[in-house]
């Protein structure tokens, strides 16, 4: 039986590569963690040797979606709500956080979303196969705002290069940001991807959920910056 994941699996000498994000070591709560031991089983993905098997993992052929860093889970879940024909994948660091989603999808009654506790750059580079993803979302991710950690930015020239992998040729990659200087670095290297093409958003949040770090911003007085782009 799978074991539910823990802050161990996320030590500092488990990765070498620069990361994107901090593992947060907060105290998971007796709720959290029995939602883990008993929730996993069904609704979290281990990370293979190889390439997931997706089509097994949701027991059906679908579009998919994947969200990296979903945090609360606000937009995932509400996502997999509105879209049961559609699968959808939620990669995290924070398994307090991932405790409490899985328990949010269970009182749902969802079968549409599977989740994985793993580094994400590591999860598009190894175990997802290519062209098997209809949509990627990176919503409000981590701004590493100092000068001296923009190199910790997970959008990048890089990860366009393991976008362009993952996602199947008119799959859809959205980025929102409420950081004007990160969505500055965004809107510089995206236009420069002949493998990608913008897509104009038909609505202020491009017809994602909000999320809660996006209401955050706003109380801030950040201008939210979208970026809404097509795979060739």
């Amino acid at each position: 039986m799978p074991e539910a994941p823990d802050t161990a699996l996320h030590k500092e000498n488990h990765w070498r590569a620069i990361r994107s994000f901090v593992v947060r070591a907060g105290r998971m709560t007796p709720g959290q963690r029995h939602a883990l031991e008993r929730l996993w089983p069904h609704y979290g993905l281990d990370l293979p040797d190889g390439e997931f098997d997706l089509d097994q993992a949701f027991g059906r052929q679908a579009p998919r979606a994947l969200e990296i860093g979903f945090g609360m889970g606000d937009a995932l879940l509400a996502l997999a709500t509105d879209h049961p024909g559609q699968d959808f994948i939620g990669v995290e660091v924070y398994p307090p956080g991932i405790g409490s989603f899985l328990l949010r999808v269970e009182q749902a009654g969802l079968t549409n979303v599977r989740v994985v506790c793993a580094d994400a750059v590591q999860v598009l580079t190894q175990h997802l196969p290519a062209a098997s993803l209809d949509r990627l979302l990176v919503l409000f991710p981590d701004p590493w705002p100092k000068k001296r950690h923009h190199k910790r930015r997970l959008v990048n020239a890089p990860f366009l290069n393991l976008a362009a992998r993952v996602l199947a040729p008119g799959g859809q990659l959205q980025i929102a940001t409420d950081w004007t200087d990160y969505a500055t670095a965004i809107g510089e290297v995206l236009p420069t991807r002949p493998d990608f093409t913008p897509i104009e958003a038909d609505s202020v949040n491009a017809g994602r959920p909000e999320t809660k770090y996006e209401r955050r911003g706003q109380r801030l007085g950040h201008d939210i910056h979208e970026f809404v782009y097509r795979r060739q």
